[in-house]
């Protein structure tokens, strides 16, 4: 079974600018993803799409592939489902068919080789069309998540059967992170979101699932990583 790697990168972040190529202690933010594509048993290349040249530059000089991205699928509202399915497209034109979609966005340079193997094994035991990572949330719709129903009055989200008067008490729920998505390539061709078919999921903690978005999510994953470096040392 042939499995590719794909890490997705446009060019124009509003939320910061630059910053695939932004560098994290000394190396550009999308280096994180493709090294750890480069080192996870089972992965036979890695390829990066993007729009941007001195993105491709970087992914060429650390090993990627680079599939150029159209601008059509590059925009703020572009959908990234449409960009996998560019990519698969592209990518057996080119080089053949393959078998399992590994998507690892750039925006998570905290996730490990770990994380991605396990992805690619509970994909593999599972009855399922897709696994995503997933993360324990902050936050719960059953207890302190609202919706406004007028001007002055709120609402919980989802009202519970039962009044639920503290946090340990409503459902445990999880946010979706960008660690890794693992898929089948047939299961994208015929899909318009990851929802449409059977998903499962592995769990990973919340330092390893941060998604940068902004100078605060950058400056976070760097506290994090100059941490873990000291603890090494």
């Amino acid at each position: 079974m042939t499995c590719h790697a794909f890490v997705f990168a446009r060019g124009g972040s509003k939320g910061l600018p630059g910053k695939n190529t932004r560098l994290l202690l000394g190396k550009p933010l999308i280096q994180y993803s493709v090294e750890v594509a480069l080192q996870t048993f089972g992965i036979d290349k890695v390829f990066v799409s993007t729009d941007d040249y001195d993105i491709a530059k970087v992914a060429r000089s650390i090993g990627a592939i680079v599939i150029e991205r159209p601008a059509d699928l590059a925009q703020d509202d572009s959908s990234e489902w449409e960009a996998w399915k560019h990519a698969i497209s592209w990518v057996i034109k080119m080089h053949g068919h393959f078998d399992q979609f590994v998507s690892l966005p750039a925006t998570s340079p905290l996730r490990h080789a770990k994380d991605v193997e396990s992805a690619l094994h509970r994909k593999s035991i599972i009855s399922a069309d897709i696994c995503i990572a997933i993360t324990p949330s902050s936050r719960s719709p059953y207890f302190n998540m609202v919706q406004k129903v007028s001007n002055n009055l709120i609402e919980l989200v989802i009202k519970p059967s039962n009044y639920i008067y503290r946090r340990q008490e409503s459902p445990k729920v999880f946010d979706i992170t960008t660690v890794v998505y693992v898929a089948d390539v047939d299961f994208i061709m015929k899909s318009n979101s990851l929802f449409d078919g059977t998903v499962t999921f592995i769990e990973v903690p919340k330092h390893r699932s941060i998604d940068i978005d902004d100078i605060h999510d950058f400056n976070f994953a760097e506290s994090i990583l100059n941490s873990a470096l000291n603890e090494d040392g």
